[in-house]
């Protein structure tokens, strides 16, 4: 049973899926005018484990991330550029594709993109306004959130402290100052016919018609980072609300933010690193152990210690599974180890995997019972007779785990030639010959094999 922490109704709750043994999950992507930094790539690295997870256990998940190829950053992006919007946007959806292949990250279902759904978007705008939802005024159009009981539902706040509150822009077109913006005329940028002037749509109802035209209506898991909760799906379960009765989904879910010298990452402020920049540096298994290794609700302190002690972690966890099978393969000539889990002991450390998964997706627990397993893989390194059969099922196991956090990693057996040079290397060392044993340990070093 998994049990995960509602946003909506503030408390832990049972998973109950829509469709049996089905996941419909919908996570707010990027806005596509610039590269991706690590405080963008936070939720697509959680709600990849999540996806992960919920596939370990046998649902069928369609996960889907939009891309927002029409904004006012792209606008001033391609002015900077001197190019077109759509060759800003096209630019960096295919690099921040590229960025999701390196962290590891599941293809997701689908990928729309704002752009490819203006029709459906502006219908919909249409039918908000014919069910009294919305009003028009000198070819804006906005909704009225009068006609929402509970709007601000998903962050708590009332309609009252919204509207005397700083964030909510004033506009003298709006019945009040809380009421937000579906279609913008403008004269700027890209834009396209509606039945109320030439504009483009605002920012809160694409992802609202995406996830309907894609899902055909209720989702189970809707996600994204903490700062979406307002205004942004709180606008969108308030459309939702009026056009089809519900809140959209099932369960909201929202990962906290990565903070850096106390202040949020964020392009607008300068203080960011880029995902590809430090994927680059420590590679994408360390990379995704930093980010999981901090419960997902809570805010993440960026910091160079933090790098630090994460490739510490996995250089422990990767010596223990490449040692292991490398013995197998030196000592007993094995180099196919799948296996099926079996053994009481290793039943009991995926049970209490699963376990520490299935409450609301505790990572961090996680990855303590991983290292319990690497406790015995360290063990059976060191063992001088070993069961291979056992030695099977914790490499299996170990592959399992691994695989939900996201690191799916392959080791090639050693061919003839370098199964001879390190045998070669390890009598060297048995006889203390240890010129001999450097020299080669050398040359394996040249070979790129890990031991």
């Amino acid at each position: 049973m998994i049990k995960l922490y509602n946003s909506l109704t503030n408390r832990i709750e049972e998973f109950k899926p829509i469709k049996k043994n089905t996941v419909m999950m919908y996570v707010c992507g990027s806005t596509v005018y610039n590269n991706m930094h690590i405080g963008n790539s936070r939720p697509i690295i959680f709600f990849d484990v999540v996806n992960r997870f919920f596939r370990y256990l046998g649902y069928d998940v369609f996960m889907v991330s939009n891309f927002t190829d029409i904004d006012d950053k792209i606008i001033n992006k391609a002015r900077e550029l001197n190019i077109t919007e759509s060759e800003v946007s096209e630019k960096y959806i295919k690099e921040i594709l590229e960025t999701y292949k390196s962290l590891n990250c599941l293809p997701h279902y689908k990928n729309p993109k704002v752009t490819d759904n203006m029709d459906d978007i502006i219908k919909f705008i249409d039918e908000l306004v014919n069910k009294d939802g919305a009003y028009v005024v000198d070819g804006d159009v906005y909704f009225d959130v009068n006609k929402v009981e509970d709007y601000g539902v998903l962050s708590g706040q009332s309609k009252e402290n919204l509207i005397s509150g700083a964030r909510i822009e004033e506009n003298e077109k709006k019945k009040q100052a809380v009421d937000f913006n579906l279609w913008k005329k403008t004269k700027d940028g890209l834009k396209w016919d509606s039945p109320w002037s030439e504009g483009r749509p605002g920012w809160h109802t694409e992802c609202v018609v995406m996830v309907n035209k894609i899902f055909k209506g209720k989702i189970d898991i809707h996600g994204g980072g903490v700062e979406l909760k307002f205004p942004h799906h709180d606008n969108e379960i308030a459309q939702s609300e009026v056009m089809h009765n519900h809140h959209l989904a099932n369960y909201w879910m929202h990962n906290g933010s990565i903070d850096m010298g106390g202040e949020k990452m964020s392009k607008s402020i300068g203080n960011i690193i880029m995902a590809d920049d430090l994927v680059k540096r420590v590679g994408y298994p360390v990379y995704r152990l930093m980010i999981l290794n901090v419960p997902y609700r809570q805010p993440l302190n960026y910091k160079e210690d933090l790098i630090i002690q994460t490739s510490k972690d996995y250089e422990k966890i990767n010596r223990a599974y490449v040692g292991l099978f490398r013995k197998l393969q030196i000592e007993y000539g094995v180099t196919e180890y799948k296996g099926i889990i079996a053994s009481s002991d290793l039943v009991d450390l995926k049970e209490e995997f699963i376990r520490e998964m299935s409450n609301d997706f505790n990572a961090a627990n996680g990855l303590t019972v991983i290292f319990k397993l690497v406790k015995i893989m360290n063990s059976l390194v060191r063992s001088k007779d070993l069961n291979i059969e056992y030695v099977k099922e914790v490499l299996t196991l170990y592959n399992e785990f691994t695989w939900v956090l996201g690191i799916d990693e392959e080791i090639l057996p050693l061919e003839e030639s370098e199964l001879s040079l390190v045998k070669l290397w390890q009598e060297a060392r048995i006889n203390k010959d240890f010129d001999k044993a450097d020299m080669y340990r050398k040359e394996i070093s040249k070979l790129g094999i890990t031991l």
